[in-house]
């Protein structure tokens, strides 16, 4: 790829007409000013937005791969409440569909509409009249186009993470959601796992002090799913990796850190910069399992500095081709306290600093902690379901629950469109940096300076219904 296709294909389409036909290496002035040429007005009118309650939620699904059966599942509970109901399912891939069918019937007795067959059969789903809520579950490149349609259609969307990966797709979803008025979210799973809504509360609860730094990641290795023919139809995610370098998925880690920080309600994202290791695991293990000819250009190991508008700093790193167990890190480090993640361990500091003997909290005060500050979200998703396990050990299932009551109820979403395409644009803006010598490059504000009004966070509210 040359040098103005790769910057277009992380600004967007329009960036095209402005690009000079220079090299970009060195000239740093020129890609900032291509930043900046794309910034379009917001207004921020979607922080405490809320629609209509809509008492009986109908859900529309698209993409019925490995995300999207799953998701099914999570709605069982609901479903037999009568919260909501899943009345249109779309795959390309009828097999699919036809799956994705049979789980439905186990616990709703309506059978939905389905629509499987063509690559833009997914435009019939998201204009049946009944439905109010396109969830989006399928490979990355379609996330912006059916977020924008949904919403251009009159429907709410609920989007799997990223929810855009180019500059400007991210300001087409904000400008849209605003104009519309309708919901636009990015599912992130991983802000509703326990042990990232414990720290969460004891930050809430001065237990940390005041946070000066933070640390997530996305450490999985993905190499069987990725050099997999079947586990991502057409080896999808894998051809990311030969044309791109950067952080490709920043939301898990990122996800749980901004509200930590509260950005966009008292703070923002002001600068990143990038840079990846050499490329090596990925390919020796292709290699080896005659899996993959392909030359690799994303790096091992990406790291991404970001520091905030209050001078906070967040590390962020991405690694998927590396053998090595699963973490988040989930570093929270403040002048009170210090929490480190996989596994989850607290650090209490005291009222005089000690020469040594710096030590984590012992099982019995670690559990004291935990039960004290146990997030009020968690206490009762334990205590209404027994599908609370379901889903990444229960936080599937806790976000979408969230999701459908907060709609039910008509009261604002935990997360907005602000969040998803400020966590998003992480990713092209690392690539721009990565690829050009580690570069600070500025990361738009995409609120209309509405993050300057400190806001309490969503997340903390209790529904009055339950």
């Amino acid at each position: 790829m040359d040098r103005k296709k790769f910057i277009q294909s992380l600004l967007g389409t329009s960036a095209l007409a402005a690009m000079p036909y220079s090299s970009f290496a060195g000239e740093s002035n020129e890609i900032l000013d291509l930043l900046k040429g794309l910034e379009k007005p917001v207004s921020g009118s979607m922080y405490g937005f809320s629609a209509a309650p809509i008492p009986k939620l109908k859900v529309g699904i698209i993409g019925l791969g490995n995300r999207g059966a799953g998701l099914i599942e999570m709605f069982q509970y609901m479903v037999e409440k009568g919260q909501c109901e899943i009345v249109a399912l779309c795959d390309i891939r009828e097999k699919q569909v036809s799956k994705a069918v049979e789980k439905l019937a186990t616990f709703q007795s309506i059978k939905p509409v389905t629509y499987t067959g063509k690559d833009d059969v997914w435009k019939d789903l998201v204009t049946q009249d009944n439905v109010d809520l396109v969830l989006v579950t399928t490979p990355w490149r379609w996330h912006t186009p059916m977020a924008l349609y949904a919403m251009e259609n009159d429907k709410h969307v609920a989007c799997e993470v990223p929810i855009a990966y180019t500059m400007e797709d991210c300001w087409n979803l904000v400008r849209t959601a605003e104009r519309t008025k309708k919901h636009c979210i990015m599912i992130e799973n991983c802000c509703y796992n326990e042990e990232e809504l414990f720290v969460l509360n004891m930050i809430e609860n001065g237990v940390f002090g005041d946070v000066t730094h933070t640390e997530g990641a996305y450490l999985h290795d993905l190499r069987a799913h990725m050099l997999s023919e079947e586990y991502y139809e057409g080896q999808w995610r894998l051809k990311q990796h030969v044309t791109r370098d950067g952080n490709f998925y920043t939301t898990h880690g990122l996800g749980p850190i901004a509200n930590y920080l509260k950005i966009g309600r008292g703070d923002n994202f002001a600068h990143l910069s990038s840079m990846s290791s050499r490329e090596l695991n990925l390919s020796e293990t292709a290699k080896r399992l005659n899996a993959s000819e392909q030359v690799f250009k994303c790096g091992d190991m990406n790291n991404t500095m970001i520091r905030t508008e209050k001078g906070k700093t967040i590390l962020l790193q991405f690694d998927v081709h590396t053998g090595r167990p699963y973490s988040r890190i989930n570093k929270v480090v403040g002048t009170k306290a210090v929490h480190d993640g996989y596994p989850s361990r607290l650090f209490i500091d005291t009222e005089e600093p000690v020469f040594w003997g710096h030590n984590w909290l012992g099982d019995e005060e670690y559990s004291t902690y935990k039960t004290k500050y146990q997030h009020p979200l968690i206490k009762k998703m334990k205590s209404v379901s027994q599908q609370f396990k379901q889903g990444h050990g229960g936080m599937d299932f806790v976000m979408m629950y969230r999701l459908v009551r907060c709609l039910n109820l008509g009261l604002p979403l935990d997360l907005n469109v602000y969040d998803g395409v400020m966590w998003s644009a992480i990713t092209p803006l690392s690539e721009l940096s990565t690829a050009s010598k580690s570069l600070s490059i500025p990361i738009p504000d995409f609120t209309g300076g509405k993050w300057k009004e400190e806001r309490e966070l969503e997340i903390m509210r209790r529904l009055a219904s339950d």
